[in-house]
Formats: C-alpha cells, sequence, structure tokens
C-alpha cells in the first residue's frame, strides 16, 4: 500500500525570479498532482501567485517532445548527440572554435549551465555561449561589475519589508512578481508611514499601492536619477564619510549630473515639477531606501547607465548593504541568478570570474584541467544571430529557449535559424517556431526533461539557492540537459571531464570551484557545500550565498564597502541621459512585456485554460485619446508594423497607458496566433557596454485592421493553423476557444465552419442582410462546437459560451439558448475572468460593488475574487468607487479586455 501512498515533494517554481518554494503532492490512485505554496520557503512563506498556483493544469503531455529526431525523423539519442558531436567537431576543425555556438536559457537548472559552459569555454575553447538572460538582466550585470567591481545583488526581500520607501522602476512588481508584490503590500500595510514610489510610463497594476506614480517619457530613466543626484548631493543628502572611504569617482558623476536641474530633468522627463520635487523630497529625507529595477530599466540601449545612475544614488548617500537600503534588480526568469554564477554570459567565468581576467583564466582552467580556455568575449545575443547570417557561425545548439519569438527582430532571427548549417535544439514540446527549424536535413531535436522531471538547483533574485526536485518520471525518451551536454562533450573525446553520474557530483565541482583558490577575491562562494553528499543534496534546503568552507556566512554586501575592485573601492559611473527622441508624426512607442497570466512564449501557461481565461488573444494597448484619434474602438483590432514587419492585434484601451505609446505582450506567436509576435518589430539596438536589446522602446504605426467579418467559437477539439488574416487561440474548459476575423467577405459562413472544426453545422442561422450567422455542431447532448460570426467584433458572451462545452444540452431550448450567445436572464452572466484563483468574472465583481462592496476585503467576502494569491486585487481596485480626494492621482481606468466584448 505505501507504493500507492501520496507523495508530497518540495521543489521551486519555474517561473519569476522571486523563486517561490512548492509542494507538490502526487496521487497515484486518481493520476493526478496538487499544486500547494511551500509555507517553510523563505521566499514565499506558502504564497503562490496565480501561475504557480495553476501548474498542475500544465503538465499534460499533449505536443511534448518524447523522442529525438534527425531531419525531423525519429532516430536514437545515440545517433543525435553523435550528430550534435560529429557537426561541432568538423566546423571546429574547419573553421576553429569560434565557428560553433550555445544559446541557453534561464529557464536551466544552475547544473546544466555550468557543464555547458564547462565544454564552451573551456574544451571547445569558445565563450560562444550566451543566455536569453542577455534579454533580461545583462545590463544589471554591467551596471553591477562597473560599480561594484563584480556581479554582486547587494540586498535580500526583507529590505522591502524594512524599507520607509521603495522606489519601483521598470518594475510591474503586481504582475510579473506577484508574491514579491504581496510582500510588499502586507508591509505597508502594517507600517502605513512606508512610502511607495512608482515609475513606468504606464500606469500598470502596481500602481495600485503607490503613494506616488511618475509616468515618465520612454527612456528618460538616467535623467530622472541624474537629476536626484544632483538634488540629493546639493541638500545635504550625501553621505561624505562613506563615499570618501569606500568610492571613487563622485567628482565625475557628479559634473555629468550638474545640467540636470529639477526643472530641466521635469523637462525631459515629463512630469510635473511638484511630483519630481515631491519623490526628490521623500528620497532626500529617507534613509531606509530602497529602488527595486527591472525590465524597464534594463530594455533599454542605455540600461546599463540606467542601472549606474540608480547605484550612483546609493552610493552618495551610503544607503547600501544595510537593512532597508540599497539598490535591487529583480531577475525575469528562475534561473538567471544561477546562470550569472556559472558564467552563462558570453563576456563571463564560471564563479562570477572575469573571461578579460588573466588570473581569472588560469585559475578557472586549472580547475577544470581543461586543454584551452576562451580568451575572448564571445557573441552576444543579437550578435550571434548576426554572426549566423554573415555565415561565421556553422553549428548552433538552442537550448530551453525560443529565439524565433523573443528575441528582437524576430523575422531576420528565422532567416538565420532556417539557414544556420547545422542547428540543435532541446525543448520540452514539438510545436515551438524555433523547434520547426531543427526538422531540416541534418539538424536535430533532443527531447528535455520539464520541470516537472528537472533536478537541480536554482538561485532567486536575492542569492537564494533551492533545490528543484522532480516529482514525476521523464515520458518517451526524454533526458535531463545535463546528460546530453556530457553525452555530446565525451562523443567529441572529452569524456573524463564530462563523467558526471548526477546533478549533485555536477553540484559539488561547481561548489568546489567557487572555493578554489580562496586568496582570488570573489563574491561568490558556496564552497561550504562542496563536500556535499547524495544524500544531502537531495535535502538541502534553501540557503543564501555567500557560503564559505570556513562557514563565515556574510549575509550582507558593501555596508561596510569591501567591494571588488583591486582597491576594494565603488565606483561611481558618469552616466550621460541621451536627448528625448524624435518621434516621427504618426507613430508610437512600442513598449513589450508581460502579462499577469501568461509566461515567455506560452509554451507551458498557454496549456491551461483558467491562465487563459484572464487574457485571453494578444493586444495593444492604447490610450483612449489616441484611440479616438485612429479611429479605433473598444475589442476592434488594429495593425502595428513598422519596415521590419506587421501583426494584427486586438485593441485595449486603457487610461493607463500614456498618449503617444502603446504596450503589447510578448507571449504570442505562431502557434497561438495568425500573426501576433511583437518582437517582430523590436528593433535589434542594444546597449554598447552590455548587449541588452532595447525591447522597451520601437517606433510603429497603429491602424485599424479593416475585416469584412469576425467570429468566436467554442471547440472540443484544437484546431490548426486557420487561412484567415487575424485569429487566435486558448484553451478553456472542456475545449479551445478561438477569436478570428478575415479581409475577404464570406457569402456563405457554413463553409467556414467546415474550415474551422471539418464538419458541417448541425444547427445554425444566417442572416445574410446583417452578416450574422451563428452554427452548434452537437453530438450525445454535448456541445461539439458553437460558432458566431458578425460584420464587427462578434457580441457573445464568452463566458456563457465556454462553460456550455462542459455542459448537457437537455433540450431544443437549450440549443437555442447557446445560439443566443448569451445567458438567459434567470443565469446571470458573470463577465470575462478577473480572479483566475476561484475564477470569479467581472460582472460578479461589479455586482458585489453594487450591492455595498466599497473595499477591496469587502469584494472578497463577497465573492472570494483576490483572496488566494492576490494577483487581480489591482484590477479589482479599479473598479472600485474612487475616493473623490484622490481622483486625479489613481483615476478609474478605462480597460476592454480582449474576449470581453
Amino acid at each position: 500500500m505505501d507504493a500507492l501512498a501520496n507523495k508530497t515533494t518540495r521543489t521551486t517554481c519555474p517561473y519569476c525570479g522571486v523563486g517561490c518554494g512548492v509542494k507538490a503532492t502526487v496521487d497515484p490512485l486518481a493520476g493526478s498532482v496538487e499544486i500547494a505554496g511551500d509555507e517553510a520557503h523563505p521566499a514565499n512563506a506558502g504564497r503562490l501567485c496565480s501561475k504557480g498556483a495553476q501548474l498542475a493544469e500544465t503538465l499534460g503531455l499533449d505536443n511534448r517532445l518524447l523522442y529525438p529526431t534527425l531531419g525531423g525523423e525519429r532516430t536514437s539519442w545515440d545517433a543525435a548527440t553523435g550528430r550534435i558531436a560529429e557537426a561541432f567537431s568538423a566546423a571546429i576543425a574547419e573553421h576553429g572554435p569560434d565557428s560553433v555556438a550555445m544559446y541557453v536559457s534561464g529557464q536551466l537548472m544552475t547544473e546544466d549551465y555550468y557543464v555547458a559552459n564547462k565544454l564552451m569555454k573551456g574544451y571547445v575553447g569558445s565563450a560562444n555561449i550566451d543566455t536569453n538572460s542577455r534579454l533580461c538582466m545583462a545590463s544589471s550585470v554591467a551596471g553591477h561589475k562597473r560599480a561594484f567591481g563584480t556581479d554582486t545583488v547587494p540586498g535580500t526581500y526583507e529590505d522591502l519589508e524594512r524599507a520607509d520607501l521603495v522606489v519601483l522602476t521598470g518594475s510591474n512588481l503586481a504582475w510579473c512578481h506577484p508574491v514579491l508584490f504581496q510582500r510588499l503590500v502586507a508591509a505597508k500595510q502594517q507600517r502605513p508611514h512606508m512610502k511607495v514610489v512608482v515609475i513606468d510610463p504606464r500606469r500598470t497594476p502596481t500602481a495600485e499601492i503607490a503613494d506616488l506614480h511618475l509616468p515618465l517619457q520612454p527612456d528618460s530613466d538616467v535623467a530622472l536619477f541624474s537629476g536626484l543626484l544632483r538634488f540629493l548631493s546639493r541638500l545635504g543628502g550625501a553621505d561624505r564619510a562613506y563615499t570618501a572611504e569606500h568610492t571613487q569617482g563622485v567628482i565625475d558623476a557628479l559634473d555629468a549630473a550638474e545640467p540636470w536641474t529639477l526643472e530641466q530633468t521635469a523637462k525631459r522627463c515629463g512630469l510635473p515639477l511638484t511630483d519630481l520635487a515631491q519623490f526628490y523630497d521623500w528620497a532626500l529625507a529617507t534613509d531606509r531606501t530602497v529602488t527595486v529595477y527591472s525590465q524597464g530599466v534594463n530594455q533599454s540601449s542605455s540600461g546599463s547607465d540606467k542601472v549606474n545612475a540608480i547605484i550612483n544614488t546609493h552610493l552618495l548617500t551610503g544607503r547600501i548593504g544595510q537593512p532597508g537600503m540599497g539598490p535591487f534588480s529583480v531577475t525575469g526568469q528562475p534561473n538567471a541568478m544561477g546562470g550569472r554564477e556559472v558564467g552563462g554570459l558570453a563576456n563571463m567565468l564560471a564563479g562570477h570570474l572575469e573571461l578579460a581576467n588573466p588570473e581569472h583564466r588560469a585559475l578557472v582552467q586549472t580547475f577544470w584541467d581543461s586543454p584551452t580556455i576562451a580568451d575572448t568575449p564571445g557573441l552576444k545575443a543579437v550578435d550571434l544571430f548576426e554572426a549566423i547570417h554573415a555565415g561565421t557561425i556553422k553549428a548552433l545548439w538552442v537550448m530551453a529557449t525560443n529565439p524565433s519569438v523573443s528575441l528582437p527582430d524576430a523575422a531576420r532571427v528565422n532567416e538565420a535559424l532556417a539557414t544556420v548549417p547545422f542547428l540543435a535544439v532541446s525543448d520540452i514540446v514539438s510545436t515551438t517556431d524555433t523547434l520547426r527549424h531543427a526538422a531540416r536535413p541534418g539538424c536535430v531535436a533532443l527531447p528535455a526533461t520539464g520541470w516537472v522531471e528537472k533536478d537541480g538547483t536554482v538561485t532567486n533574485s536575492e542569492r537564494m539557492i533551492s533545490r528543484q526536485r522532480g516529482f514525476l518520471p521523464a515520458p518517451g525518451e526524454a533526458r535531463h540537459d545535463w546528460q546530453a551536454i556530457c553525452d555530446v562533450a565525451t562523443k567529441m573525446g572529452f569524456g573524463d571531464a564530462f563523467a558526471f553520474d548526477s546533478p549533485a557530483s555536477v553540484f559539488a565541482e561547481h561548489a568546489a570551484l567557487s572555493g578554489y583558490k580562496p586568496e582570488v577575491r570573489r563574491d561568490f562562494d558556496i564552497s561550504g557545500r562542496a563536500g556535499l553528499s547524495q544524500v544531502a543534496y537531495e535535502s538541502m534546503p534553501p540557503f543564501r550565498w555567500p557560503l564559505r568552507a570556513d562557514s563565515t556566512q556574510t549575509e550582507r554586501f558593501f555596508a561596510g564597502g569591501g567591494f571588488f575592485h583591486a582597491d576594494r573601492k565603488a565606483r561611481f559611473v558618469p552616466t550621460h541621459a541621451a536627448d528625448a527622441p524624435q518621434r516621427p508624426a504618426g507613430t508610437f512607442t512600442l513598449n513589450t512585456g508581460r502579462v499577469r497570466d501568461q509566461w515567455h512564449t506560452m509554451t507551458r501557461t498557454g496549456r491551461s485554460a483558467t491562465l487563459s481565461a484572464h487574457m485571453g488573444e494578444p493586444y495593444c494597448e492604447i490610450h483612449p485619446a489616441d484611440a479616438v484619434d485612429l479611429g479605433v474602438t473598444a475589442a476592434s483590432l488594429v495593425t502595428v508594423s513598422n519596415g521590419r514587419g506587421r501583426i494584427i492585434v486586438r485593441a485595449l484601451i486603457s487610461a493607463g497607458q500614456q498618449r503617444g505609446s502603446v504596450f503589447v505582450p510578448m507571449h504570442w506567436n505562431d502557434q497561438t496566433a495568425a500573426n501576433a509576435r511583437v518582437d517582430t518589430l523590436a528593433a535589434p539596438e542594444t546597449d554598447p557596454t552590455s548587449g541588452q536589446p532595447a525591447l522597451k522602446f520601437s517606433t510603429v504605426k497603429v491602424q485599424p485592421a479593416a475585416m469584412a467579418w469576425h467570429g468566436f467559437a467554442v471547440v472540443r477539439d484544437a484546431p490548426g493553423a486557420l487561412p484567415f488574416a487575424y485569429w487566435s487561440v486558448a484553451p478553456c474548459a472542456g475545449g479551445y476557444a478561438i477569436e478570428m476575423a478575415d479581409t475577404e467577405p464570406c457569402d456563405d459562413y457554413a463553409e467556414l465552419v467546415r474550415q474551422i472544426i471539418g464538419a458541417d453545422g448541425v444547427m445554425g442561422v444566417q442572416d445574410r442582410a446583417s452578416g450574422d450567422a451563428r452554427f452548434l455542431v452537437s453530438a450525445d447532448e454535448s456541445v461539439q462546437a458553437a460558432l458566431f460570426f458578425a460584420r464587427d467584433p462578434v457580441a457573445v458572451s464568452r463566458r456563457w459560451a465556454i462553460e456550455k462545452l462542459s455542459q448537457p444540452l437537455a433540450d431544443a431550448a437549450a440549443k437555442v439558448a447557446l445560439l443566443a450567445g448569451r445567458p438567459p436572464a434567470d443565469q446571470p452572466d458573470q463577465g470575462p475572468i478577473v480572479c483566475a484563483c476561484f475564477a470569479v468574472g467581472r460582472n460578479t465583481i461589479a455586482a458585489a460593488i453594487t450591492d455595498g462592496a466599497t473595499s477591496l476585503d469587502a469584494v472578497g467576502a463577497a465573492c472570494q475574487a483576490g483572496t488566494n494569491c492576490g494577483s487581480c486585487r489591482s484590477e479589482i481596485a479599479a473598479m472600485l468607487p474612487q475616493d473623490t480626494e484622490h481622483e486625479t492621482e489613481k483615476p478609474q481606468e478605462v480597460r476592454h479586455a480582449p474576449q470581453a466584448v
């Protein structure tokens, strides 16, 4: 009976850099998995966001890659890894080590990352291994190294809770790091004097708790923080003793900031002078200040300078390394930090050591006993794919990432993937935009293990290393990524150095390297875990580095100096704000990013009906006045275009959007929509120091998309690609929801039904005069499909239609009611989902408010919305009656969500 007992595994969430602990309980009799937050994990203490809470919905084997392929045909692991080894070895022999490359991911375990970097940098002898963390955090790395001498994040999550002023800049914490945001919300409730400033061109859900929102002009951050540096220096905010003893370069930094008077800064940033002065006054008066920043700072052609402009203000005031003080970079991926620790970026070495430092190179090569060591930086992500176009990269291995969708100028990236002489792709799913290129003759696809099966470690944004533990067996022939790399390394002749037999053995070597030759100073040291046994590794609790072999753990960095430049002093970095860009008339600034319930390119979250219920299709968020000027109405379709490409997405009209700017999420791809890869439009411009692309700032045109007809359908079976100008598909309870439209008129909607589901409409009605048509396909008293067409966006209750997929059709009256497209009067329409945890719709929340629920807590008591993960609380807050006193500060947001027509 013990074999049939439920088993609970403590592991780590695979989404953002908060690094939440998760408990996964497998019921072998029911064949189910229950997910809960781990109350013992220090990052989340049992909390989970909507994505983490729905992890069980993402574990199915649909579209899993289950066996290796060579040229698109099934093959053996031996043949597949042999082909990779052959292609890499042949390219190296003919063209040199720099003719091969790997492009990896913050989705990997640290152990996967370690062996990949050991192979490329220590045995191939090339630093041409870069990571999709280049797109997220490279500017933070560059800024840290310039200021501190190494890539050190000095703060912890507790600092946000202890601070008296928290500055959130370029960070939609409420949606992108929800559990950390909820910790901040709770701290503010307990300490009402805490001030929160949100700096973002958009009024995002994070502004729910803002005492002050500064909607600065895009890319004006350097001016904002240079102005703050000048203000602090002139009004007595500088800690002269700290700067004299522990820093260099303050005079040059202040000289560079001198032009940024309060008036000039307000003008450049497009901010009211009074609001800017309020922020600066709070910063001057508040010792316990934490500045939290993320992609809105990093994803810029001046991202490194933005980071250093922030750090400069903390060095000037000495507000660093102490409780409640410091600059704090929050990472986007679960193991972006672990990748940085093992040299995952093309310009770094393992153990936070420097590729450009001969002493560091010698240390790593000696420890690895490797035949060579890369001595020049490799190609950064954007440059790597340009090198493929130039013909200098002959063999590429992509692992756990989808560059076809996520890199800027995505169409050009796809050209590179289609033409590189040899391509290998390791992934868990069989249908990504990138993986399709591995079906070319001679190319390889490898089935990797996913979150549910992987075993290893990850590091979160506060340097906390946690165990990820698999709790289900690998399906089909899937293998761990570290195993695939070691197989290839062995076939290339390096077997002795890659004879690892478990993640524990890889981790032990990684930990030992971190403490090797301790006389060479570095921040990263976990040599206290170097002697860990397999059993101890299995049970290893979360711990924050450094954890040195002598057991003297330093929880904080830099409060008393001790930086990692040779003289142990930090460097102020003079930063220079660019002039305000001149946007051509009739164009918009395009911003991209995440939405609350989706992740990256949706290969995981796109499986979940619950997560797809909130925002079910790609959209363009646009200010109401801009929508009026363009003739765009709520829920209409728009084209967003520039010289690199054109996409079609739904219009979402929001007063939180800044005029002259639009926001389009990054998640949708060729598997989930007809034409919505927004990074096709993103300029390949990069920060000259970090190589990070400026994904937040491209120029586009926006126009209404003239469609001859629109449609909505719910179907049981997944559709293939549809032959329409616009379509998007999302899972829903019992099947799939499809939005569609086309430029070609349709006289026979029954023919469209056949194209979509391969069957005639058993029951339907079509009004040729109005252009409306509705069809129902049913069998055995169940709905197989319901399809609705009109000349304008279809006025159908999506939630109602979706619910009918899982309910019986009792009689003809029920069929007629479904064709009506909305519930009868005695069955209130709940409206589109707001609270994913409890499936609470907008109309249900509105009814609770009408009935007297005038606070978030009251709404929660009435209908449960917002009482679990809290990710939806900001959206609920926007629906509440506004306090007249603060009406101009927190305007009621006008939102017309996709799938909410």
